[in-house]
């Protein structure tokens, strides 16, 4: 019983320190392409809100997140953004359309 307590805990607090790392390296994709394209960032935060297996290209599993995030162009009207990781590699980052300054 004692064992299984433990492995459970170690479970828990790696999938906790993995959603941190995934969700830093989101932010900083975020930041960056908003910077790029001269763009703000909304609420400084990125939202998970999809979660799975994929694997990787060695055939390795590995948790796949889809985020999404608010940026604005005009500072007005807010507009989405998304994107999907592979552990914390970048597979595809997209912006509705949005007014160029």
């Amino acid at each position: 019983m004692e064992v299984t307590a433990v492995l459970l805990l170690a479970a828990v607090t790696w999938f906790w320190y993995d959603a941190a790392r995934a969700r830093e390296a989101a932010l900083g994709f975020g930041h960056a392409a908003c910077e790029r394209l001269q763009l703000q960032l909304l609420d400084e935060t990125v939202v998970c809100v999809k979660l799975r297996f994929k694997r990787n290209a060695e055939g390795r599993a590995q948790l796949w997140r889809a985020y999404v995030f608010e940026f604005t162009a005009t500072g007005e009207s807010r507009r989405n953004g998304a994107m999907t990781l592979l552990a914390t590699k970048l597979e595809s980052l997209e912006l509705e359309p949005h007014e160029v300054m």
